[in-house]
C-alpha cells in the first residue's frame, strides 16, 4: 500500500494550484482524477477569464479583488506565454446596466478608460485552462482515470482510499461532485455551462464581456485565420441528487451527457456565437472545439475552504446546537485530516489560486481562515433551518 502525506482528490484549477502551493512544503504529494488529464472537468470548459467584480463595497467583491490581484501575479509568475495580458472591455448589457456602470465609478478597485460603449481594464486577461494546469502539476505525481470509489478514515485518523491508497491527510477539490462529503449542510448548486472554440477571419485585439466573454484573438500559423474562446452558458438541471447524480460524476462528461445533449450543446453554440456578434465583429466562423462542465457554486455565492463541521459529533457533544442559535465557532467538531475547496463557481481561474494559497498556509502554518470562506457558516445556516423545519413539523402534528 502506497502512502502519501496528501492526497488531492479532483484536479481541476483548485487541486492543482492547491497541489503546486503545497509542494513547496512537502514531496508527498498525490493528485488523482477520474479524467484522463488534468483541467478536464469544469475547468476545462471554463472561459477561463480573468476579469474585476464591479460593484459597491462588499465583502464578496473584496474577495474577488484580492484574488484577481494575487492570480494575476501567480500566472505571470508561471511565465508570458501562460497568460494573456491584454485587457478586457466590459460592456453594459442595457440602458439599466449602464446606470449601474456609472453609480459603480466611485467604488473601482483597478484603473480603467471609457472605450466606446464599456470599460477598458487594463488588469483583465484570459488564461488556457489546460495549459496552466499541466504546467503547475509539471512535478506533482499523478492518478488519472482513477474512479474514488471509497474513502475511509482509520482509528488512527488517517485515510484509506479504496483500500490501496493511504494518505495521513484528504483534501477534496471536486467541485460539483460532493458524494465524498457525507453532510447535509455542504450544499452545492451545479451550474452547467458551455465555452466554444473558434476559427475566424477576424482579429480581436482585446477581451470583451458583455453578456458572454470573448478572447483575444490568436493567429493561427500559416494562415489568416485566427484562435478564439467564447464563454460560457448557464444551465441547472433540476435534477434529484438522491435518484441520479450521473452526469456530475462521470469521467470525460464531454463525451457523453444525459441531461447536456447534442441538442443543447447546438443550441448553445450558436446563442454564443450570436452573443459574441453583438459585441464584436466576427466573420467566417467555424467552431472547432466545445467543452462542457458543471462549475460549482454554492447559495450564498462564497467558496468554501478548510476543515469539513462533522455535524453528528457536534450535535451530539451540544444538541443545542440543533436549534441554530447561539452556535461558537469552539462548539463545532471538524473532520480530521480532511480538507476542501469547493464553490468557486465561474471565477474558479480567479479564485483558485489565492483560495489555494490559503489554504496551504491553513494546514501547513495554522494561519486563520476568515469565516466567511469557512465551512462553518454552511453548518451555522444549516441549523437555523432545522430549527424551523422543526417547528412547522410540530405544528404539523397537532
Amino acid at each position: 500500500m502506497k502512502e502519501f502525506d496528501y492526497i488531492i482528490i479532483g484536479a481541476g484549477i483548485a487541486g492543482c494550484s492547491l497541489a503546486y502551493f503545497l509542494s513547496k512544503y512537502s514531496k508527498s504529494i498525490l493528485l488523482i482524477d477520474r479524467n484522463a488529464d488534468v483541467a478536464f472537468g469544469a475547468s476545462g470548459a471554463a472561459g477561463a477569464f480573468l476579469s474585476p467584480l464591479l460593484g459597491k463595497p462588499n465583502s464578496f467583491k473584496d474577495l474577488i479583488t484580492k484574488s484577481l490581484k494575487f492570480s494575476t501575479k501567480f500566472y505571470e509568475s508561471l511565465g508570458k506565454e501562460f497568460i494573456n495580458n491584454c485587457g478586457v472591455c466590459r460592456i453594459p448589457k442595457n440602458k439599466e446596466d449602464a446606470n449601474k456602470f456609472e453609480s459603480y465609478k466611485p467604488y473601482m478597485d483597478f484603473e480603467y478608460d471609457k472605450m466606446d460603449e464599456g470599460y477598458f481594464f487594463k488588469i483583465g486577461s484570459h488564461v488556457i485552462p489546460s495549459l496552466v494546469c499541466k504546467r503547475i502539476t509539471q512535478n506533482i505525481e499523478k492518478k488519472l482515470l482513477y474512479n474514488v470509489e471509497k474513502i475511509v478514515q482509520k482509528e488512527d485518523l488517517n485515510w484509506i482510499i479504496n483500500d490501496e491508497l493511504y494518505a495521513k491527510n484528504i483534501i477534496l477539490t471536486t467541485g460539483a461532485d460532493i458524494k465524498h462529503i457525507k453532510e447535509e449542510y455542504f450544499d452545492i448548486r451545479a451550474v452547467w455551462g458551455q465555452k466554444i472554440d473558434i476559427l475566424t477571419s477576424s482579429e480581436t485585439k482585446i477581451n470583451y464581456h458583455k453578456e458572454c466573454s470573448v478572447s483575444k484573438g490568436f493567429k493561427v500559423e500559416n494562415s489568416n485565420l485566427y484562435k478564439v474562446s467564447i464563454g460560457a452558458t448557464h444551465h441547472k438541471f433540476e435534477c434529484d441528487r438522491n435518484i441520479c447524480n450521473y452526469c456530475v460524476e462521470v469521467a470525460n462528461i464531454n463525451n457523453y451527457n444525459k441531461c447536456y445533449t447534442n441538442d443543447v450543446i447546438n443550441s448553445d453554440s450558436l446563442k454564443l456565437i450570436s452573443l459574441a456578434k453583438d459585441i464584436v465583429k466576427l466573420e467566417n466562423i467555424e467552431v472547432i472545439d466545445v467543452k462542457i462542465g458543471a462549475r460549482a457554486s454554492s447559495n450564498d455565492y462564497f467558496p468554501m475552504l478548510g476543515k469539513i463541521v462533522d455535524s453528528k459529533k457536534s450535535i451530539e457533544k451540544f444538541p443545542h446546537l440543533i436549534n441554530g442559535t447561539h452556535i461558537k465557532n469552539t462548539m463545532l467538531e471538524t473532520i480530521e485530516n480532511l480538507y476542501v475547496i469547493n464553490g468557486v463557481g465561474g471565477r474558479g481561474f480567479v479564485l483558485s489560486p489565492y483560495l489555494a494559497n490559503k489554504l496551504v498556509e491553513y494546514i501547513i502554518n495554522n494561519k486563520e481562515i476568515e469565516e466567511e470562506l469557512t465551512t462553518y457558516r454552511l453548518f451555522k445556516r444549516w441549523a437555523k433551518k432545522q430549527k424551523t423545519k422543526n417547528k412547522k413539523q410540530k405544528i404539523g402534528k397537532t
